[in-house]
Parts: C-alpha cells; structure tokens; sequence
C-alpha cells in the first residue's frame, strides 16, 4: 500500500511540524498528539507508506505522552538502530521512509517488557470500522 509522494507533496500533506518529526528525526512534544489517549480498536499506519505498524490491542498508557505500544504489528518492515543524540543512548524505531520513535525496555512485564514510544505524527490511526473500505480488510482477524 505504498504512497508515493514529492518531498514537497509530503510536506504539504503533513505541514511543517510533522514533516519535521517524520523526515528529519524530531519528536512530538509530549501529551501534544490526539493519539497518545486514543484507544479505539483498528491499526495504525506508517504515515507515508500506509504499512501496517502496530495494532490497537497492543496500546497501552504508558503516561510518557506519546503513543506507547508493546510490540510491532507482525511483519511489520521496520529497522531499529542506536541513537546517541542528546546525551542518551536509546534504541531509535524507523521504516525506509519514516521515523516512528523509540523502543525501551520498560514496558510492563506482562506485555513483554517492551514500550515502543511513537510519535503520533509518524502514524495515521484507521479505526476498526473504516479497515475494510480502505483495504485492510486481513488485518480484521489480528485485533
């Protein structure tokens, strides 16, 4: 479901900010994205491919501000990779085209232990009942 944009096109799309988060490794400030307190049912998305990213009953409040997740949706093409900005060592979560967030170990154990901290830009949520019509009718099963 790829979509193909001009960096100028995907700027527009998602104005500065965002664009910022997504192409140039910002962050969200924290509690500023509708995401981080929405728990409808359905998937959430890679802003520019439309790839499937996480599911909805892998959400959790993990009270840092951002979207936090427990795992990866299956199959999910994602890379992760060391990030040393900031004075910190963190474990940077990215797509071919996307910067998503960061995964750390401090997720609650009975979830796996892992919280993938994701900015809200980097996704775009499709609620439970649009799946189907917006042609991701198979991921139906997995929530």
């Amino acid at each position: 479901m790829k979509k193909d944009f001009t960096e100028e096109e995907l700027r527009e799309k998602l104005g500065d900010a965002a664009y910022h988060v997504v192409r140039e490794e910002g962050t969200d400030p924290p509690f500023s994205h509708p995401y981080d307190k929405l728990f409808d049912e359905g998937i959430y998305v890679d802003v520019v491919t439309g790839e499937v990213l996480f599911l909805s009953k892998d959400k959790f409040d993990a009270g840092c501000g951002w979207p936090s997740f427990s795992r990866m949706a299956p199959d999910a093409d994602v890379e992760e990779k060391t990030d040393g900005r900031f004075g910190m060592i963190r474990t940077e979560v990215r797509t071919d085209t996307t910067h998503l967030g960061h995964v750390f170990n401090d997720g609650p154990a009975s979830l796996g232990g892992l919280r993938y901290c994701i900015n809200g830009s980097s996704i775009e949520f499709i609620p439970k009942e649009e799946m189907e019509e917006r042609g991701y009718g198979e991921w139906l099963k997995e929530l």
